[in-house]
């Protein structure tokens, strides 16, 4: 059970998180909701993260899925593994996400090195950040620093406060206890 009560989420701000959300708040929208206004700068935020970069689409979602691995974020995995496997990511691919150092090719293992230093480290070497330069265009490159740095947010905020994850679609597998450690 999440350490505090959700919320009704009723007025504009509600709103406005349905809209974006398609119509219904999830337990993360309700819990946010204690506070209106970090909730709605929280809506707009991840909005942008979510929908209006030009980060490809699996890209987000691998770094998305990384984080909720290395920070125990099951809620977190749940809520991305659909989006993920609209956006490419296959069974295999997603498997290989738990492991502590993922194989998934040149251009996304050069994503995960990048997204475990910001999240294990903070500091990322400049061979790490290097390595992404000849792959990424520098708007590429601020959005995928951004969107490591926002779903780091996300995850440790579901993980203090317990948030629970949302149903889950047939076949989808969160991170299990193992998989990878969490992050102290």
């Amino acid at each position: 059970m999440a350490r505090l009560p959700d919320t009704d989420g009723t007025g504009e701000i509600a709103r406005r998180i349905r809209e974006r959300r398609g119509g219904a708040l999830r337990p993360l929208d309700r819990m946010l909701l204690h506070s209106p206004q970090l909730a709605d700068g929280w809506n707009s935020l991840l909005g942008a993260v979510r929908s209006r970069m030009e980060l490809p689409a699996d890209i987000r979602e691998l770094v998305i899925l990384r984080i909720a691995v290395l920070n125990g974020a099951a809620y977190e995995w749940a809520a991305h593994e659909p989006e993920a496997r609209r956006a490419g990511l296959d069974d295999a691919e997603l498997a290989e996400l738990r492991r502590p150092v993922p194989d998934l090719g040149r251009r996304r293992g050069r994503v995960i090195a990048y997204t475990d230093a910001m999240t294990r480290d903070i500091r990322v070497p400049d061979e790490v950040f290097g390595a992404l330069r000849g792959e990424f265009t520098d708007a590429e490159l601020v959005e995928l620093t951004a969107t490591v740095a926002a779903y780091n947010m996300v995850s440790r905020f579901l993980v203090a406060l317990d948030v629970r994850e949302p149903l889950r679609p047939a076949g989808a597998v969160p991170p299990q206890e193992g998989d990878q450690q969490p992050v102290p």
